[in-house]
């Protein structure tokens, strides 16, 4: 028998490639792992536990019917305009005025970057619609709480939710 010389294995992909790879997929899956949507009691009791419940003279109810209306509850939901801005978050707050893309340097209402609105956590999202509701038309700066939520009985949003 003749012996063969030994030859390196043919690598299907380089461990470069392939390490480059596997950190793209855990990337996209750790981000999108930060995006949430929730059930509308889930939401209640998070707004409760920022302190929504009658924050400027609206109820939790207010807050879900707004949520829902404008982002079906999707922590993550981007909107974008006609003229290049953008809606954000659960309560799709608006890139003209309240936040920053992260091409930008200037300061907006909310002094903060869009995608920072996006957290499941909603802490920013919260913060940043506590500080829009304190403009004279409160939540009437939204379009969509106008439309669906105003003068409404909106008792069925909180209808089976405790805390």
């Amino acid at each position: 028998m003749e012996a063969r010389g030994w030859a390196p294995r043919r690598q299907l992909c380089p461990p470069r490639i392939l390490l480059l790879a596997v950190a793209s997929l855990l990337s996209c899956l750790l981000t999108c792992g930060q995006a949430k949507v929730y059930s509308r009691c889930e939401l209640f009791r998070v707004l409760k536990n920022f302190g929504l419940e009658g924050y400027r003279g609206h109820s939790l109810a207010d807050w879900l019917c707004l949520a829902y209306y404008t982002s079906g509850f999707d922590s993550s939901a981007v909107d974008h305009e006609a003229d290049g801005s953008t809606n954000n978050g659960i309560f799709q707050i608006n890139s003209r005025k309240w936040c920053k893309t992260l091409k930008e340097f200037s300061r907006k209402g909310c002094n903060m970057y869009c995608t920072e609105l996006l957290d499941a956590d909603l802490k920013n999202a919260v913060i940043c619609a506590m500080k829009i509701s304190q403009q004279p038309q409160g939540l009437g700066s939204w379009e969509a709480w106008k439309n669906h939520c105003l003068g409404k009985d909106l008792s069925d949003w909180v209808d089976g939710c405790t805390f």
